[in-house]
């Protein structure tokens, strides 16, 4: 099971911290990901993250801006996003690589 949390209505160039807790697997196990889906549109992948937490990736338009990161003792997935942009919104999921997802949380670029 995945629990999306952190989500919210921001400014652009504002920040939003979300997260990600994770149970009924082994956490430490799976590399982990991060997609969105906007309105009216498929679902995009944002950032990836290896199950160590050493290796990162992210897509072309958020790198430099959000950063994944992951507490294995605490089972939790995490997405820092900074610099938000009015094309950053849209509904959050962390993913599992099979890819199951939460309900994902809500996320609001608008001034």
């Amino acid at each position: 099971q995945l629990e999306d949390s952190g989500g919210g209505l921001v400014q652009p160039g504002g920040s939003l911290r979300l997260s990600c807790a994770a149970s009924g697997f082994t956490f430490s196990e799976y590399g982990m990901s991060w997609v969105r889906q906007a309105p009216g549109k498929g679902l995009e992948w944002v950032s990836g993250i290896n199950s160590g937490g050493d290796s990162t990736s992210y897509a072309a338009s958020v790198r430099g801006r959000f950063i994944i990161s992951r507490d294995n003792g605490k089972n939790t997935l995490y997405l820092q996003m900074n610099s938000l942009k009015p094309e950053d919104t849209a509904r959050y999921y962390c993913s599992t690589p099979s890819g199951m997802r939460g309900h994902g949380t809500q996320v609001t670029v608008s001034s």
